[in-house]
C-alpha cells in the first residue's frame, strides 16, 4: 500500500460541516483512501453509484427517508457519484438533513458532479482532485534514490497505482485502462456515440504533445469538424484525462494569445493510445515525454501542496518560446525543459525585454527534484 498525501489532507477535514468531494480519474486510487478512512471510522455507509441497485437508493430520497436510511452512520461515501441523477441536490439534501453525518462524494469525471455541486454546495464544501501517483508519494514509499533510478520507467509506462504495483505487467494494464475504462462516464453519455472517433482524437494528440494544436487540423485527421473536435477534449479534460495550457500574453504584439498546447494526465496512458513503449534510446520523443512529465508532476506537486497559480506556455510569432510559466501573487515563475543537461539556454530575448518581475530556471535529468518534490 503506498501512502496518498490527500489521504491525511481529507481526514484533517472530516466532522467540519462542510462535505468533502474527490474528484479524479477512474483506476487512480480513490476508493482506495476511502477504504482506508472507513477502516478508521467503523460507522460508515457506502454507495457505489456504479452499481444499479446502489444508485436506485437514491433515486427519489425524501428528507424522512435519509434520515431513516443514513442518520445512524456518522459518514457516508457515495463512490463515483457523478451516475446519480440530480446528484447536486441529492448531495444538499444530505447535507442540510443530516447535519452530525460527514458526506464524502467521489467522481470520475466533472462534468456533471462538479458543475451541479458548484450551484448546490457553494461554500459547503472542500473539494479535492487526486491524480496518479505523484514523484513525492513514491519517494515516501521508498526513497529518493531508488525513485531517481525509475525516471526512465515513468516516463514510458507512468504513475498509475496498478502499474506500478504490477512490474512486468505494465503494458497489459495500461492496455485495459485505454480501452475504455478510462473515459467510461463520457462514453455512456447520450451525446457521445462515435468512440471510434475519440479514440482517433486522443491518438493525434497523443503526437502532439508539446506543440500547440488546432482544433480545425485535429478536426481533419480525425473526421470531425471544430465544434465537435472542441466539444470532446473539453470533456476528456472534465474526466482527467488531458489538460490543457493556454498561451500567456499580456497583448505585446508578437505574442500568441489565442494558442494552447495539450498534455495527459499520465505519460503511460499517452504511450499506451500509440502502443509505443521503447525505451528512451529508442525514441525520438523524448523531449515530448519529458516535458509532458514535469508539467503533469508539477500539477500534482502543486494541487497537493496548496500552490495556486495561473499555468501557462509563451511563444511568440517569431518562435522564442518558454515550455511552462506560473503566475501567482504578482510573479512570473518560468521554467523551460531539456532532457540534455549539457545544452546552455538562457532567457528568451523578448521575454525579457517584455518582463521583469520573474524567475527563470531550466529543468533537466540532473535537477528535475527541485521542480515536482519537497524532497530534494
Amino acid at each position: 500500500m503506498i501512502n496518498r498525501i490527500l489521504l491525511n489532507n481529507i481526514s484533517q477535514k472530516l466532522f467540519k460541516n462542510k462535505a468533502i468531494i474527490l474528484l479524479g480519474p477512474r483506476q487512480v486510487g480513490k476508493t482506495t483512501i476511502l477504504k482506508q478512512l472507513a477502516k478508521q471510522n467503523k460507522n460508515v455507509f457506502w454507495i457505489n453509484a456504479d452499481n444499479i441497485e446502489d444508485r436506485e437508493l437514491m433515486a427519489q430520497p425524501s428528507a424522512a427517508r435519509l434520515k431513516a436510511l443514513l442518520g445512524t452512520y456518522s459518514i457516508v461515501i457515495i463512490d463515483e457519484a457523478q451516475r446519480i441523477k440530480d446528484i447536486g441536490v441529492k448531495l444538499k439534501l444530505i447535507t442540510d438533513e443530516l447535519q452530525d453525518v460527514q458526506l464524502i462524494a467521489t467522481g470520475s469525471s466533472s462534468f456533471e458532479l462538479s458543475n451541479s455541486i458548484n450551484e448546490s454546495l457553494t461554500g459547503r464544501k472542500y473539494e479535492y482532485q487526486m491524480l496518479p501517483l505523484s514523484f513525492d508519494e513514491l519517494v515516501n514509499n521508498s526513497n529518493l534514490l531508488d525513485e531517481l533510478k525509475m525516471l526512465n520507467h515513468r516516463l514510458i509506462y507512468g504513475s498509475y497505482p496498478d502499474v506500478i504495483n504490477n512490474t512486468g505487467n505494465e503494458k497489459e494494464i495500461l492496455q485495459q485502462l485505454t480501452n475504455s475504462y478510462l473515459y467510461k462516464d463520457i462514453l455512456e453519455w447520450n451525446r457521445i456515440k462515435k468512440s471510434d472517433k475519440l479514440i482517433k482524437l486522443l491518438q493525434a494528440i497523443s503526437f502532439q504533445v508539446g506543440n500547440q494544436v488546432s482544433y480545425h487540423e485535429l478536426g481533419q485527421i480525425v473526421g470531425l469538424n471544430s465544434e465537435t473536435v472542441e466539444s470532446y477534449i473539453n470533456l476528456l479534460e472534465q474526466s482527467f484525462v488531458i489538460f490543457r495550457l493556454s498561451s500567456f500574453s499580456r497583448n505585446l504584439r508578437n505574442e500568441l494569445k489565442k494558442s494552447h498546447k495539450i498534455y495527459f494526465y499520465d505519460n503511460g496512458v499517452r504511450n499506451a493510445l500509440i502502443a509505443n513503449y521503447n525505451p528512451i534510446n529508442l525514441r525520438n520523443d523524448i523531449g515530448a515525454l519529458w516535458e509532458n512529465y514535469l508539467i503533469s508532476e508539477r500539477i500534482k506537486y502543486c494541487e497537493y501542496n496548496h500552490i495556486y497559480s495561473n499555468k501557462y506556455f509563451w511563444r511568440t510569432h517569431s518562435g522564442q518560446e518558454i515550455d511552462y510559466i506560473e503566475e501567482r501573487e504578482g510573479k512570473l515563475f518560468a521554467y523551460e525543459f531539456k532532457w540534455n543537461p549539457n545544452k546552455n539556454i538562457k532567457t528568451p530575448i523578448a521575454f525579457k525585454k517584455a518582463y521583469f518581475d520573474y524567475e527563470f530556471k531550466v529543468i533537466n535529468k540532473e535537477n528535475y527534484e527541485i521542480f515536482i518534490s519537497d524532497n530534494r
